[in-house]
């Protein structure tokens, strides 16, 4: 097991509500990983203690076997992407990336190979010197994830990587983080979109009210749940109807 998460408590004092009732996830050497639910459900929480930046109440992660004392001794081994765009729009795509590899103390020319590879691979080399401010929605969702494998991760964890950007865009970082993972590279994402997450998870654990409900490969919960044909009706029957704020 490359990280576990072994019952995980978060409450937060302002609504005095479990964000995360007892959850236990875990990800192989190797595997994608979907993290689905509603609204509320407890998706952010669990990711951002897992990338240490919350602090749980109670529980322990595990890196490969080993309890995690110290996050900042895996802050090479572990990426993150987060929904919001953590780029300075008054700096260009090079500049923003360049920064974020000095933070890693990278040398200049491993950042440069590192950086143009990458810029490369997501069809943003020619956009490099543009400002970020003046990026398309999905040109930005590309350079945000760019941004979390600048220290080449072992796992990459993502929340809501291809939320509300073109189909172009959306299908370049399906097809990117599908070769990604063949190199190696395991992930942990959240998304709303169960078609995406049908196509390119080994796994999804679908989350509601602070738990897990299961976990199971996509093919195993459609075929075990009656009149479903896909993931959305999976999701349905498992989360209800009801809207979610």
């Amino acid at each position: 097991m490359l990280l576990e998460a072994k019952d995980i408590v978060k409450e937060y004092k302002s609504t005095n509500t479990k964000a995360l009732d007892h959850v236990s996830i875990g990800i192989e050497k190797g595997e994608i990983v979907g993290l689905l639910g509603p609204n509320g459900a407890g998706k952010s929480s669990l990711i951002n203690i897992i990338a240490g930046l919350l602090t749980a109440n109670s529980g322990d992660l595990f890196w490969e076997e080993k309890k995690i004392i110290n996050h900042k001794l895996l802050s090479y081994k572990i990426g993150l992407v987060p929904q919001d765009i953590a780029l300075y729009p008054k700096l260009s795509a090079y500049e923003n990336l360049n920064f974020i590899a000095t933070q890693y103390q990278i040398k200049r020319k491993e950042r440069k190979l590192r950086i143009n590879h990458l810029l490369q691979s997501l069809g943003l080399y020619k956009q490099r010197n543009k400002l970020i401010s003046e990026f398309s929605g999905g040109m930005k969702r590309r350079i945000n994830l760019i941004a979390g494998l600048i220290q080449q991760p072992e796992l990459l964890i993502m929340d809501e990587p291809t939320v509300g950007i073109d189909i172009q865009s959306k299908q370049a970082i399906q097809h990117y983080l599908i070769e990604l993972n063949k190199e190696g590279v395991s992930m942990l994402y959240t998304s709303h979109m169960l078609e995406e997450a049908q196509n390119i998870c080994h796994r999804v654990a679908i989350m509601d009210q602070g738990k897990i409900i299961v976990t199971a490969s996509p093919g195993e919960l459609i075929k075990h749940s009656p009149e479903a044909i896909n993931l959305e009706d999976v999701f349905i029957q498992l989360t209800g109807k009801e809207l979610r704020d």
